[in-house]
């Protein structure tokens, strides 16, 4: 059976009086279109409530526990931040480049500086604040499979919102990932504004003559 996350790497970190530990993490970045968004999470130390039993990396998660979860996890959490890199500078700077500005952002955006910082598996050392990045983190520390939560609800929430915007695509249902519905719309209704022109198979869309696609 899998492992659930603990609070194994935080109570190490809690003992040498880092309080204010934030769990690190975002999604995103596989999908055709929309953002990358990360979050940045502290939890109250040596906290014990019931319901962290039920968390897990997000992708773990029906959206409904997420929902539940995201919604104790911003009810008890100390801090949380947030950051948004729409798909114009995903294509500029790169996923991996994209994905660590949104993580810079979320971590600039808690009210309260962290001592400390837990980070799924990117190396942030420009944001100035002692790290440690932990592949699979998610799996692994509960702050950062909370902050996976937390990323993927406001992701998942905002792609419904873009769906009424730019209809057709399904991105209420496949949130801009390359599933069967959202390709064949994007053979024929094209490209739109929130695509990510630099992957596959968005930008072949832009180079083939409609009528080869």
């Amino acid at each position: 059976m899998k492992r659930a996350p603990s609070f194994e790497e935080e109570m190490r970190l809690w003992a040498q009086a880092y309080w204010l530990v934030a769990g690190v993490d975002e999604v995103g970045r596989g999908p055709l279109a929309g953002p990358v968004v990360a979050a940045a999470v502290i939890l109250p130390p040596w906290r014990q409530a019931s319901w962290l039993t039920e968390v897990r990396d997000s992708k773990e998660l029906t959206p409904r526990q997420r929902e539940v979860l995201a919604e104790l996890i911003r009810r008890e959490a100390l801090a949380i931040g947030l950051g948004v890199v729409p798909p114009e500078v995903i294509d500029a700077s790169g996923i991996i480049a994209a994905t660590r500005l949104a993580m810079c952002q979320a971590i600039k955006s808690l009210p309260s500086p962290p001592d400390f910082l837990l980070i799924d598996a990117l190396e942030l050392p420009e944001v100035g604040v002692p790290y440690k990045s932990i592949v699979k983190g998610d799996g692994l520390s509960l702050s950062i499979a909370c902050a996976s939560i937390v990323a993927k609800v406001y992701r998942d929430r905002l792609m419904q919102e873009l769906d009424a915007r730019y209809p057709g695509y399904g991105f209420a249902r496949n949130k801009g990932y390359a599933t069967p519905e959202h390709l064949a719309a994007l053979k024929r209704l094209r490209p739109c504004p929130i695509h990510r022109r630099s992957f596959e198979p968005v930008a072949r869309t832009l180079t083939t003559p409609e009528d080869d696609l």
